[in-house]
């Protein structure tokens, strides 16, 4: 007699954010959680619970309102209600500081934060984490997988924490990972990565600089050879500093991310050749949708867990452009740690994600 697995609980922290409230909307709607809905935890210190539509009305039922709520957090709620895996949409200090406790509950970590997305010390120190138990945090930072499917899928299903990468990152990847595992970028010429966000990619919590009055009809460059996101592409792509530039730059809309990726080639090749190697690469990857020589648009990965990639190459066969681009709040941050909880329980990696 076949046996089918309990449905699994979730627990979110951190729902109030933007890419929270795409979590909370996911989830709630994922196919394989029906019938248990998650539990959405705040601050320990935040008193009475409050209701999520209150928070995030669209999320409301049909009669504007909704039962869920998100109470204060206590530890023993971990055990009391089952919890088996857990989602940090929270600052990454408090990332860092909570996961070695969840961890020792016996629930599996999805990370949002970039709290542990960095295994080399000189790449995390942007972060300027301060460990209570620094031993604990390198046996714990050694065991995290990033989470990126189309890179780390055969190690997802065994992770107990997951280190969801940048949007940014995921961006960046995403459009050179193929050329760069083949083995065709000319590494000593560099690659350029001019990439664009919206303004949903700074969080929620107000700026100067996300004010409307200076975003709205601007395009400004920031944290140039300095953002946070540049440790996963040496990382996870495997070059040096000196072999790429990152320049991120701030849009005037809400959400969505377009990277143009200039690379020269080692040796010419012709188009075929360039849609081949991205064919094979993401064959197996649903999340990922290829436009060939056709160039692809914010409008049309907004409000989908899709990343978008296609490319153009000049008459020499040598210079490359990719263009690569996806929705920050959803393939870049809420979307796809779904996709990684996909994987983490056997299901289908584009479960509730379609």
């Amino acid at each position: 007699m076949m046996t089918t697995n309990p449905t699994p609980q979730t627990a979110v922290f951190g729902a109030s954010g933007y890419a929270g409230a795409e979590l909370a909307r996911l989830l709630l709607r994922h196919p394989k959680l029906q019938g248990r809905a998650p539990i959405f935890f705040g601050r320990e210190d935040a008193g009475e619970s409050v209701a999520l539509a209150a928070l995030h009305p669209q999320l409301a039922d049909n009669n504007g309102t909704g039962s869920l709520r998100v109470e204060p957090f206590r530890w023993a709620a971990l055990r009391e209600r089952n919890v088996n895996v857990v989602f940090l949409a929270t600052p990454h200090e408090q990332s860092r500081a909570w996961v070695p406790s969840l961890l020792s509950h016996g629930v599996r970590v999805i990370d949002l934060s970039g709290a542990w997305r960095l295994q080399q010390a000189e790449n995390r120190a942007v972060y300027k984490f301060e460990d209570a138990d620094a031993a604990l945090a390198a046996s714990i930072q050694q065991r995290a997988v990033y989470g990126m499917p189309e890179l780390h899928r055969s190690a997802l299903p065994h992770a107990q924490i997951v280190a969801n990468p940048g949007c940014y990152a995921t961006t960046v990847i995403l459009g050179l990972a193929p050329l760069l595992r083949a083995g065709w970028a000319d590494l000593e010429r560099g690659i350029v990565c001019d990439a664009k966000s919206g303004v949903s990619g700074a969080g929620k919590a107000p700026s100067a600089k996300t004010h409307f009055m200076y975003a709205a009809d601007n395009l400004s460059a920031y944290s140039v050879f300095g953002h946070r996101h540049t440790g996963e592409l040496l990382e996870q792509l495997n070059v040096q500093p000196q072999q790429i530039i990152f320049a991120p730059h701030l849009l005037p809309i809400p959400r969505g991310i377009l990277a143009t990726l200039y690379v020269q080639l080692r040796a010419p090749k012709q188009a075929a050749e360039i849609a081949e190697c991205f064919r094979s690469f993401y064959a197996d990857s649903p999340m990922v949708r290829l436009h060939g020589e056709s160039l692809p648009q914010i409008q049309h990965v907004a409000h989908t867990n899709f990343c978008d990639i296609g490319f153009a190459l000049a008459r020499d066969g040598q210079r490359l452009i990719v263009v690569s681009c996806l929705d920050n709040l959803l393939k870049g941050a809420a979307g796809q740690a779904v996709q990684n909880m996909n994987l983490l329980f056997g299901w289908q990696e584009h479960e509730g994600l379609l």
